[in-house]
């Protein structure tokens, strides 16, 4: 390592030459490749030199203040370009604090909690909505650099928004004009996107640069985004404004670059515009600055929706707290934190990233200080937080009052969520608070949240039973479980999860297929790119771009279908990185692979670069990975972890030459790509054939799959030619239901289904019997009629009678039918199920009264219930368990798969709250029989979700 020798200095802090100590050392501590190759002066460049990204710049600051016990001003610090700068912001350098402890929680500086607002159908309406109920109440607490507290109204809000309305009018905006914004947090991008939504355009929410050095490539960068939604006017600050008028020679459509100051000085806007609720509310770009840039088209049905659904997730009411250091920019940021506090009137202490990225444990005391419950980021902050905090900074740190503390927009790592806990439970922090959630713009945000309170869910299964069979197989034993998933929870209220095979079919529990979701929130498609929309949609399910499994209706997340890498909350795509690395004098034209490298120490991704050459000079080789280092942080802002050249045909190509990133991955990963080149050779030779297996293995399967499926109904159609004019003929129900029995018990035995029984039915005692189901599966009626004997009489939906074919069937076999929707009829059929357990009748119910393809279980109906306290027959609870991986609803491709059949204890309603109503004792009667059912079912419980579910409340079930 060099270290040119400086000239001397003075002021706060260390010298020029320790410095520049300390920098070289904390640079071969990041980029160990890069020691011995290192020459740094005072006027070196951090970040295309010495490849120091933000976090890097922030565990500088960190260091530096420890040692020299300064406060440093973080946003000098993130400014500076070269040593020299920051031995200026040492001149401007502070003595640090005397004591860390935070201050004492407020004991009712918390405004009562409020409702959200109501008859509201666009953001626009509730903010207006606010601002009339109570207009001093404090929407926003914003915290600077120095922790000084400013607070914004809601009516302040609404003014300041009126006022950017009326400037921008001034200036020629027009209704239906899109407007970037590229501020940094604060009031004024709080002002700008009401401000632009209030004048009748469409905000575009782009991300500042981190310093004013950058800002002609970053906004050169930013032309695409702007281009492709048709922008018409930037607003940015003062810094930026010079070089952001060089756009307007590229984008023809940009009439100007304006400075938020000026805007902010104008009259509010008398007249503003009222969007309609289908309105499009903002545009939110998905790549950042890199990659094809694509639109999310979110309206305001769109995001109240969203909002909706995460307020009853979260189980949000008027006495929580948002703290938040989120950038706004960013969806969590934006709709998650200031979208979701300011239509449910939470107080939000808001404070910028890099307010936090210089001292994480702000976000943490600001948690403290103003008692939030509500607070989160990616997986990286966590992780900071565990490594940067000092046990002094602890001290006096109360962490209780966190109920929520939701982890997303990267991979979530058990490591960092176990390690956060136990660092942080000295403090008061529940381990249980942490909650994994998944999400993405083009769901409005919220796709899955862990369940409040219960805390992260991690599931140990099989290396090779996933990479061999994708199959996430639990072990047979601890020393098999190689790989670790985090359960990103269950959908959301409305949404709906599945995963499917690579031919679109909806695979089986624990497999492993792409991710896609629909839900009430759900995207439009993508901004002026109809190729990119129609990839986007299968039906009216969305593609996700994620891989996962469900396993007891909960979503795990395993990898990225597509080649997203996401680094500390950003998401890069490598396809210009790589065009642009093919550019390089000495790397091979189409050999370069660029992808992400999950570092479990950290949680977050390690960028990649591997490229191809020629070149054996050590020198030359040295000078090509500098400029590989350099042109990444160029077009990424961000340095690579590793800089890999190999020799020619190293980097894996399909047949019609695309890059096969996420076999060189695997390569890499193995520590197969530092082998000499002969060897290397053999090692590809070998990776392609294992590469190709799994293709063969996969297609065998397919051509398993559908041949179950065309045997599966052959096998039923052949039976029913058997068994309907059987049970039409038999004129006897009793004597149908045992002719039907064999047959079923037979055609499950052909098609491969042996379910497994646990328990056995009661025998009737003559005063008859209530046997409640679950329903998961138009298989459930053949599987409960192969194992019950007897046969119970089931209840049907009277729709079923108006079919001739079903009705002959259901008649038959004595089927017991119910209305739904005539509420006399519906009175009188419950009599009829009375009568006939009181006659010493079976009678078997499918409780939920519906069928869902969503694994989970619903609400019981409470019409057997009834029946069952009136005619004191007790009930029977049946589990069935397997039934909707072998059939699920909405789809006639059948599974192989194992099924399993519980037979609860009877319960007896005499033993049931006798003192009670009839009505009370049915309600707990059904809640004990649906206790037992969902212990045993193995799914989540929806039972807080029947609104959304549009379930129709018969007295009895939906059928058999």
């Amino acid at each position: 390592m060099g270290i040119r020798k400086p000239e001397r200095g003075g002021g706060a802090g260390p010298g020029p030459e320790e410095l520049l100590a300390q920098l070289g050392s904390m640079v071969e501590e990041l980029h160990p490749r890069m020691r011995g190759r290192l020459d740094i002066g005072l006027d070196t460049r951090l970040d295309r030199d010495l490849g120091l990204d933000s976090l890097s710049r922030m565990e500088l600051l960190a260091r530096l203040e420890g040692r020299y016990h300064l406060s440093l001003p973080e946003r000098l610090v993130a400014e500076a370009d070269t040593p020299r700068d920051l031995l200026r912001a040492f001149r401007n350098a502070t003595d640090a604090p005397a004591g860390t402890e935070p201050a004492a929680p407020a004991a009712s500086g918390k405004p009562p909690g409020l409702a959200p607002p109501s008859g509201t159908g666009t953001l626009v309406d509730a903010l207006q909505w606010h601002a009339a109920q109570h207009p001093d109440r404090v929407h926003v607490h914003l915290l600077d650099d120095s922790s000084a507290v400013s607070d914004l109204s809601y009516a302040g809000l609404l003014a300041g928004a009126r006022r950017v309305a009326a400037g921008l009018h001034a200036r020629g905006f027009e209704p239906g004009d899109a407007v970037a914004i590229m501020l940094p947090t604060g009031f004024g991008y709080l002002y700008s996107f009401f401000g632009v939504q209030l004048a009748g355009g469409v905000p575009v929410p782009v991300y500042p640069p981190a310093r004013p050095s950058q800002i002609e490539h970053h906004l050169q960068r930013h032309a695409r985004i702007l281009d492709n939604a048709r922008v018409r006017w930037l607003l940015s600050f003062a810094p930026t404004l010079a070089v952001s008028r060089l756009l307007s020679a590229r984008l023809p459509r940009l009439r100007g670059v304006l400075d938020l100051a000026p805007l902010l000085e104008s009259a509010p806007a008398e007249r503003i515009w009222s969007p309609a609720p289908g309105d499009v509310a903002f545009l939110q770009y998905t790549s950042g600055s890199t990659g094809n840039p694509k639109g999310v088209i979110l309206t305001h049905a769109d995001l109240l929706a969203s909002l909706d659904a995460m307020h009853q997730a979260l189980e949000i009411d008027g006495d929580d707290v948002f703290v938040s250091w989120l950038p706004l920019y960013h969806d969590m940021g934006l709709i998650g934190a200031w979208l979701g506090s300011l239509y449910y009137a939470l107080p939000l202490v808001l404070m910028s990233p890099l307010h936090f990225l210089a001292r994480p444990v702000r976000w943490l005391q600001a948690v403290h200080r103003y008692r939030a419950t509500l607070s989160g980021g990616p997986n990286f902050a966590y992780e900071l937080c565990s490594r940067r905090i000092e046990e002094p900074e602890l001290a006096g740190l109360d962490l209780g009052s966190w109920r929520v503390a939701f982890n997303g927009a990267e991979p979530v790592s058990p490591a960092t969520s176990q390690r956060f806990a136990e660092r942080f439970a000295g403090c008061g922090f529940a381990p249980r608070a942490l909650t994994p959630v998944y999400g993405l713009a083009e769901a409005t945000l919220g796709v899955a949240f862990t369940p409040v309170g219960r805390g992260p869910r991690y599931e140990h299964v099989e290396r090779e039973a996933m990479q061999r069979r994708r199959y996430a197989k639990p072990p047979d034993s601890p020393e098999d479980a190689s790989l670790t998933f985090v359960s990103s929870g269950v959908p959301l209220p409305g949404f709906e999860v599945r995963v499917v095979d690579d031919a679109g079919r909806e695979g089986a529990e624990r497999v492993e297929g792409r991710v896609q979701f629909r839900g009430p929130s759900t995207t439009s498609g993508y901004y002026r790119d109809p190729e990119a929309t129609r990839a986007l949609f299968d039906g009216d399910w969305l593609e996700s771009g994620d891989l996962g499994y469900v396993a007891g209706g909960e979503l795990f997340i395993t990898g990225r279908a597509k080649d997203l890498i996401i680094r500390a909350g950003r998401n890069l795509y490598p396809y210009e990185l790589e065009q642009a690395l093919a550019e390089l004098r000495g790397v091979r034209r189409g050999c370069v692979a660029v992808f992400g490298s999950r570092d479990p120490a950290t949680g977050t991704e390690r960028l990649v670069v591997v490229a191809e050459t020629r070149e054996r000079d050590p020198a030359v080789r040295g000078a090509l990975a500098r400029a590989i280092e350099a042109t990444a942080i160029t077009h990424l802002d961000s340095p690579p972890e590793e800089v890999l050249l190999v020799p020619p045909h190293t980097v894996l190509k399909t047949s019609s030459g695309k890059i096969r990133r996420r076999a060189i991955r695997e390569l890499y990963e193995q520590g197969r790509l530092r082998s000499p080149e002969g060897l290397l050779a053999l090692q590809v030779l070998r990776l392609v054939f294992r590469s190709v297996l799994p293709g063969l293995r996969r297609a065998l399967v397919r051509a398993l799959e559908t041949g179950y499926a065309g045997c599966f109904w052959l096998m039923v159609g052949l039976v029913a030619l058997v068994v309907w004019p059987g049970v039409a003929l038999a004129r006897n129900p009793r004597r149908a239901r045992a002719f039907f029995g064999p047959c079923v018990r037979a055609l499950l035995l052909l098609l491969g289904l042996r379910p497994r029984i646990d328990g056995a039915t009661p025998a009737g005692d003559g005063s008859g019997q209530v046997l409640v189901f679950n329903h998961a599966s138009y298989l459930d009626g053949l599987v409960l009629s192969a194992v019950l004997d007897p046969i119970p009489r089931y209840v049907a939906k009277r729709e079923l009678r108006a079919h001739r074919f079903s009705r002959l069937f259901l008649e038959g076999i004595g089927c017991l039918f119910v209305e739904r929707f005539d509420l006399r009829r519906s009175a009188e059929d419950a009599r009829a199920i009375t009568e006939a357990l009181a006659r010493g009748g079976r009678v078997g119910v499918f409780a939920e009264g519906t069928m869902h393809r969503m694994p989970g279980l619903l609400p019981f109906q409470l019409g057997a219930f009834i029946a069952a306290v009136e005619s004191g027959a007790p009930v029977v609870p049946v589990v069935l368990r397997g039934t909707r991986s072998v059939l699920r609803s909405g789809s006639w491709f059948p599974r192989r798969g194992a099924v399993r059949v519980r037979i609860g204890t009877p319960i007896d309603p005499a033993s049931i709250a006798p003192g009670d109503s009839s009505w009370k004792r049915a309600v707990r009667l059904r809640d004990t029989a649906r206790a037992m059912v969902l212990r045993h079912c193995g799914e989540p419980d929806l039972a807080d979700r029947q609104a959304l579910l549009d379930l129709a409340p018969p007295p009895g079930g939906d059928g058999t």
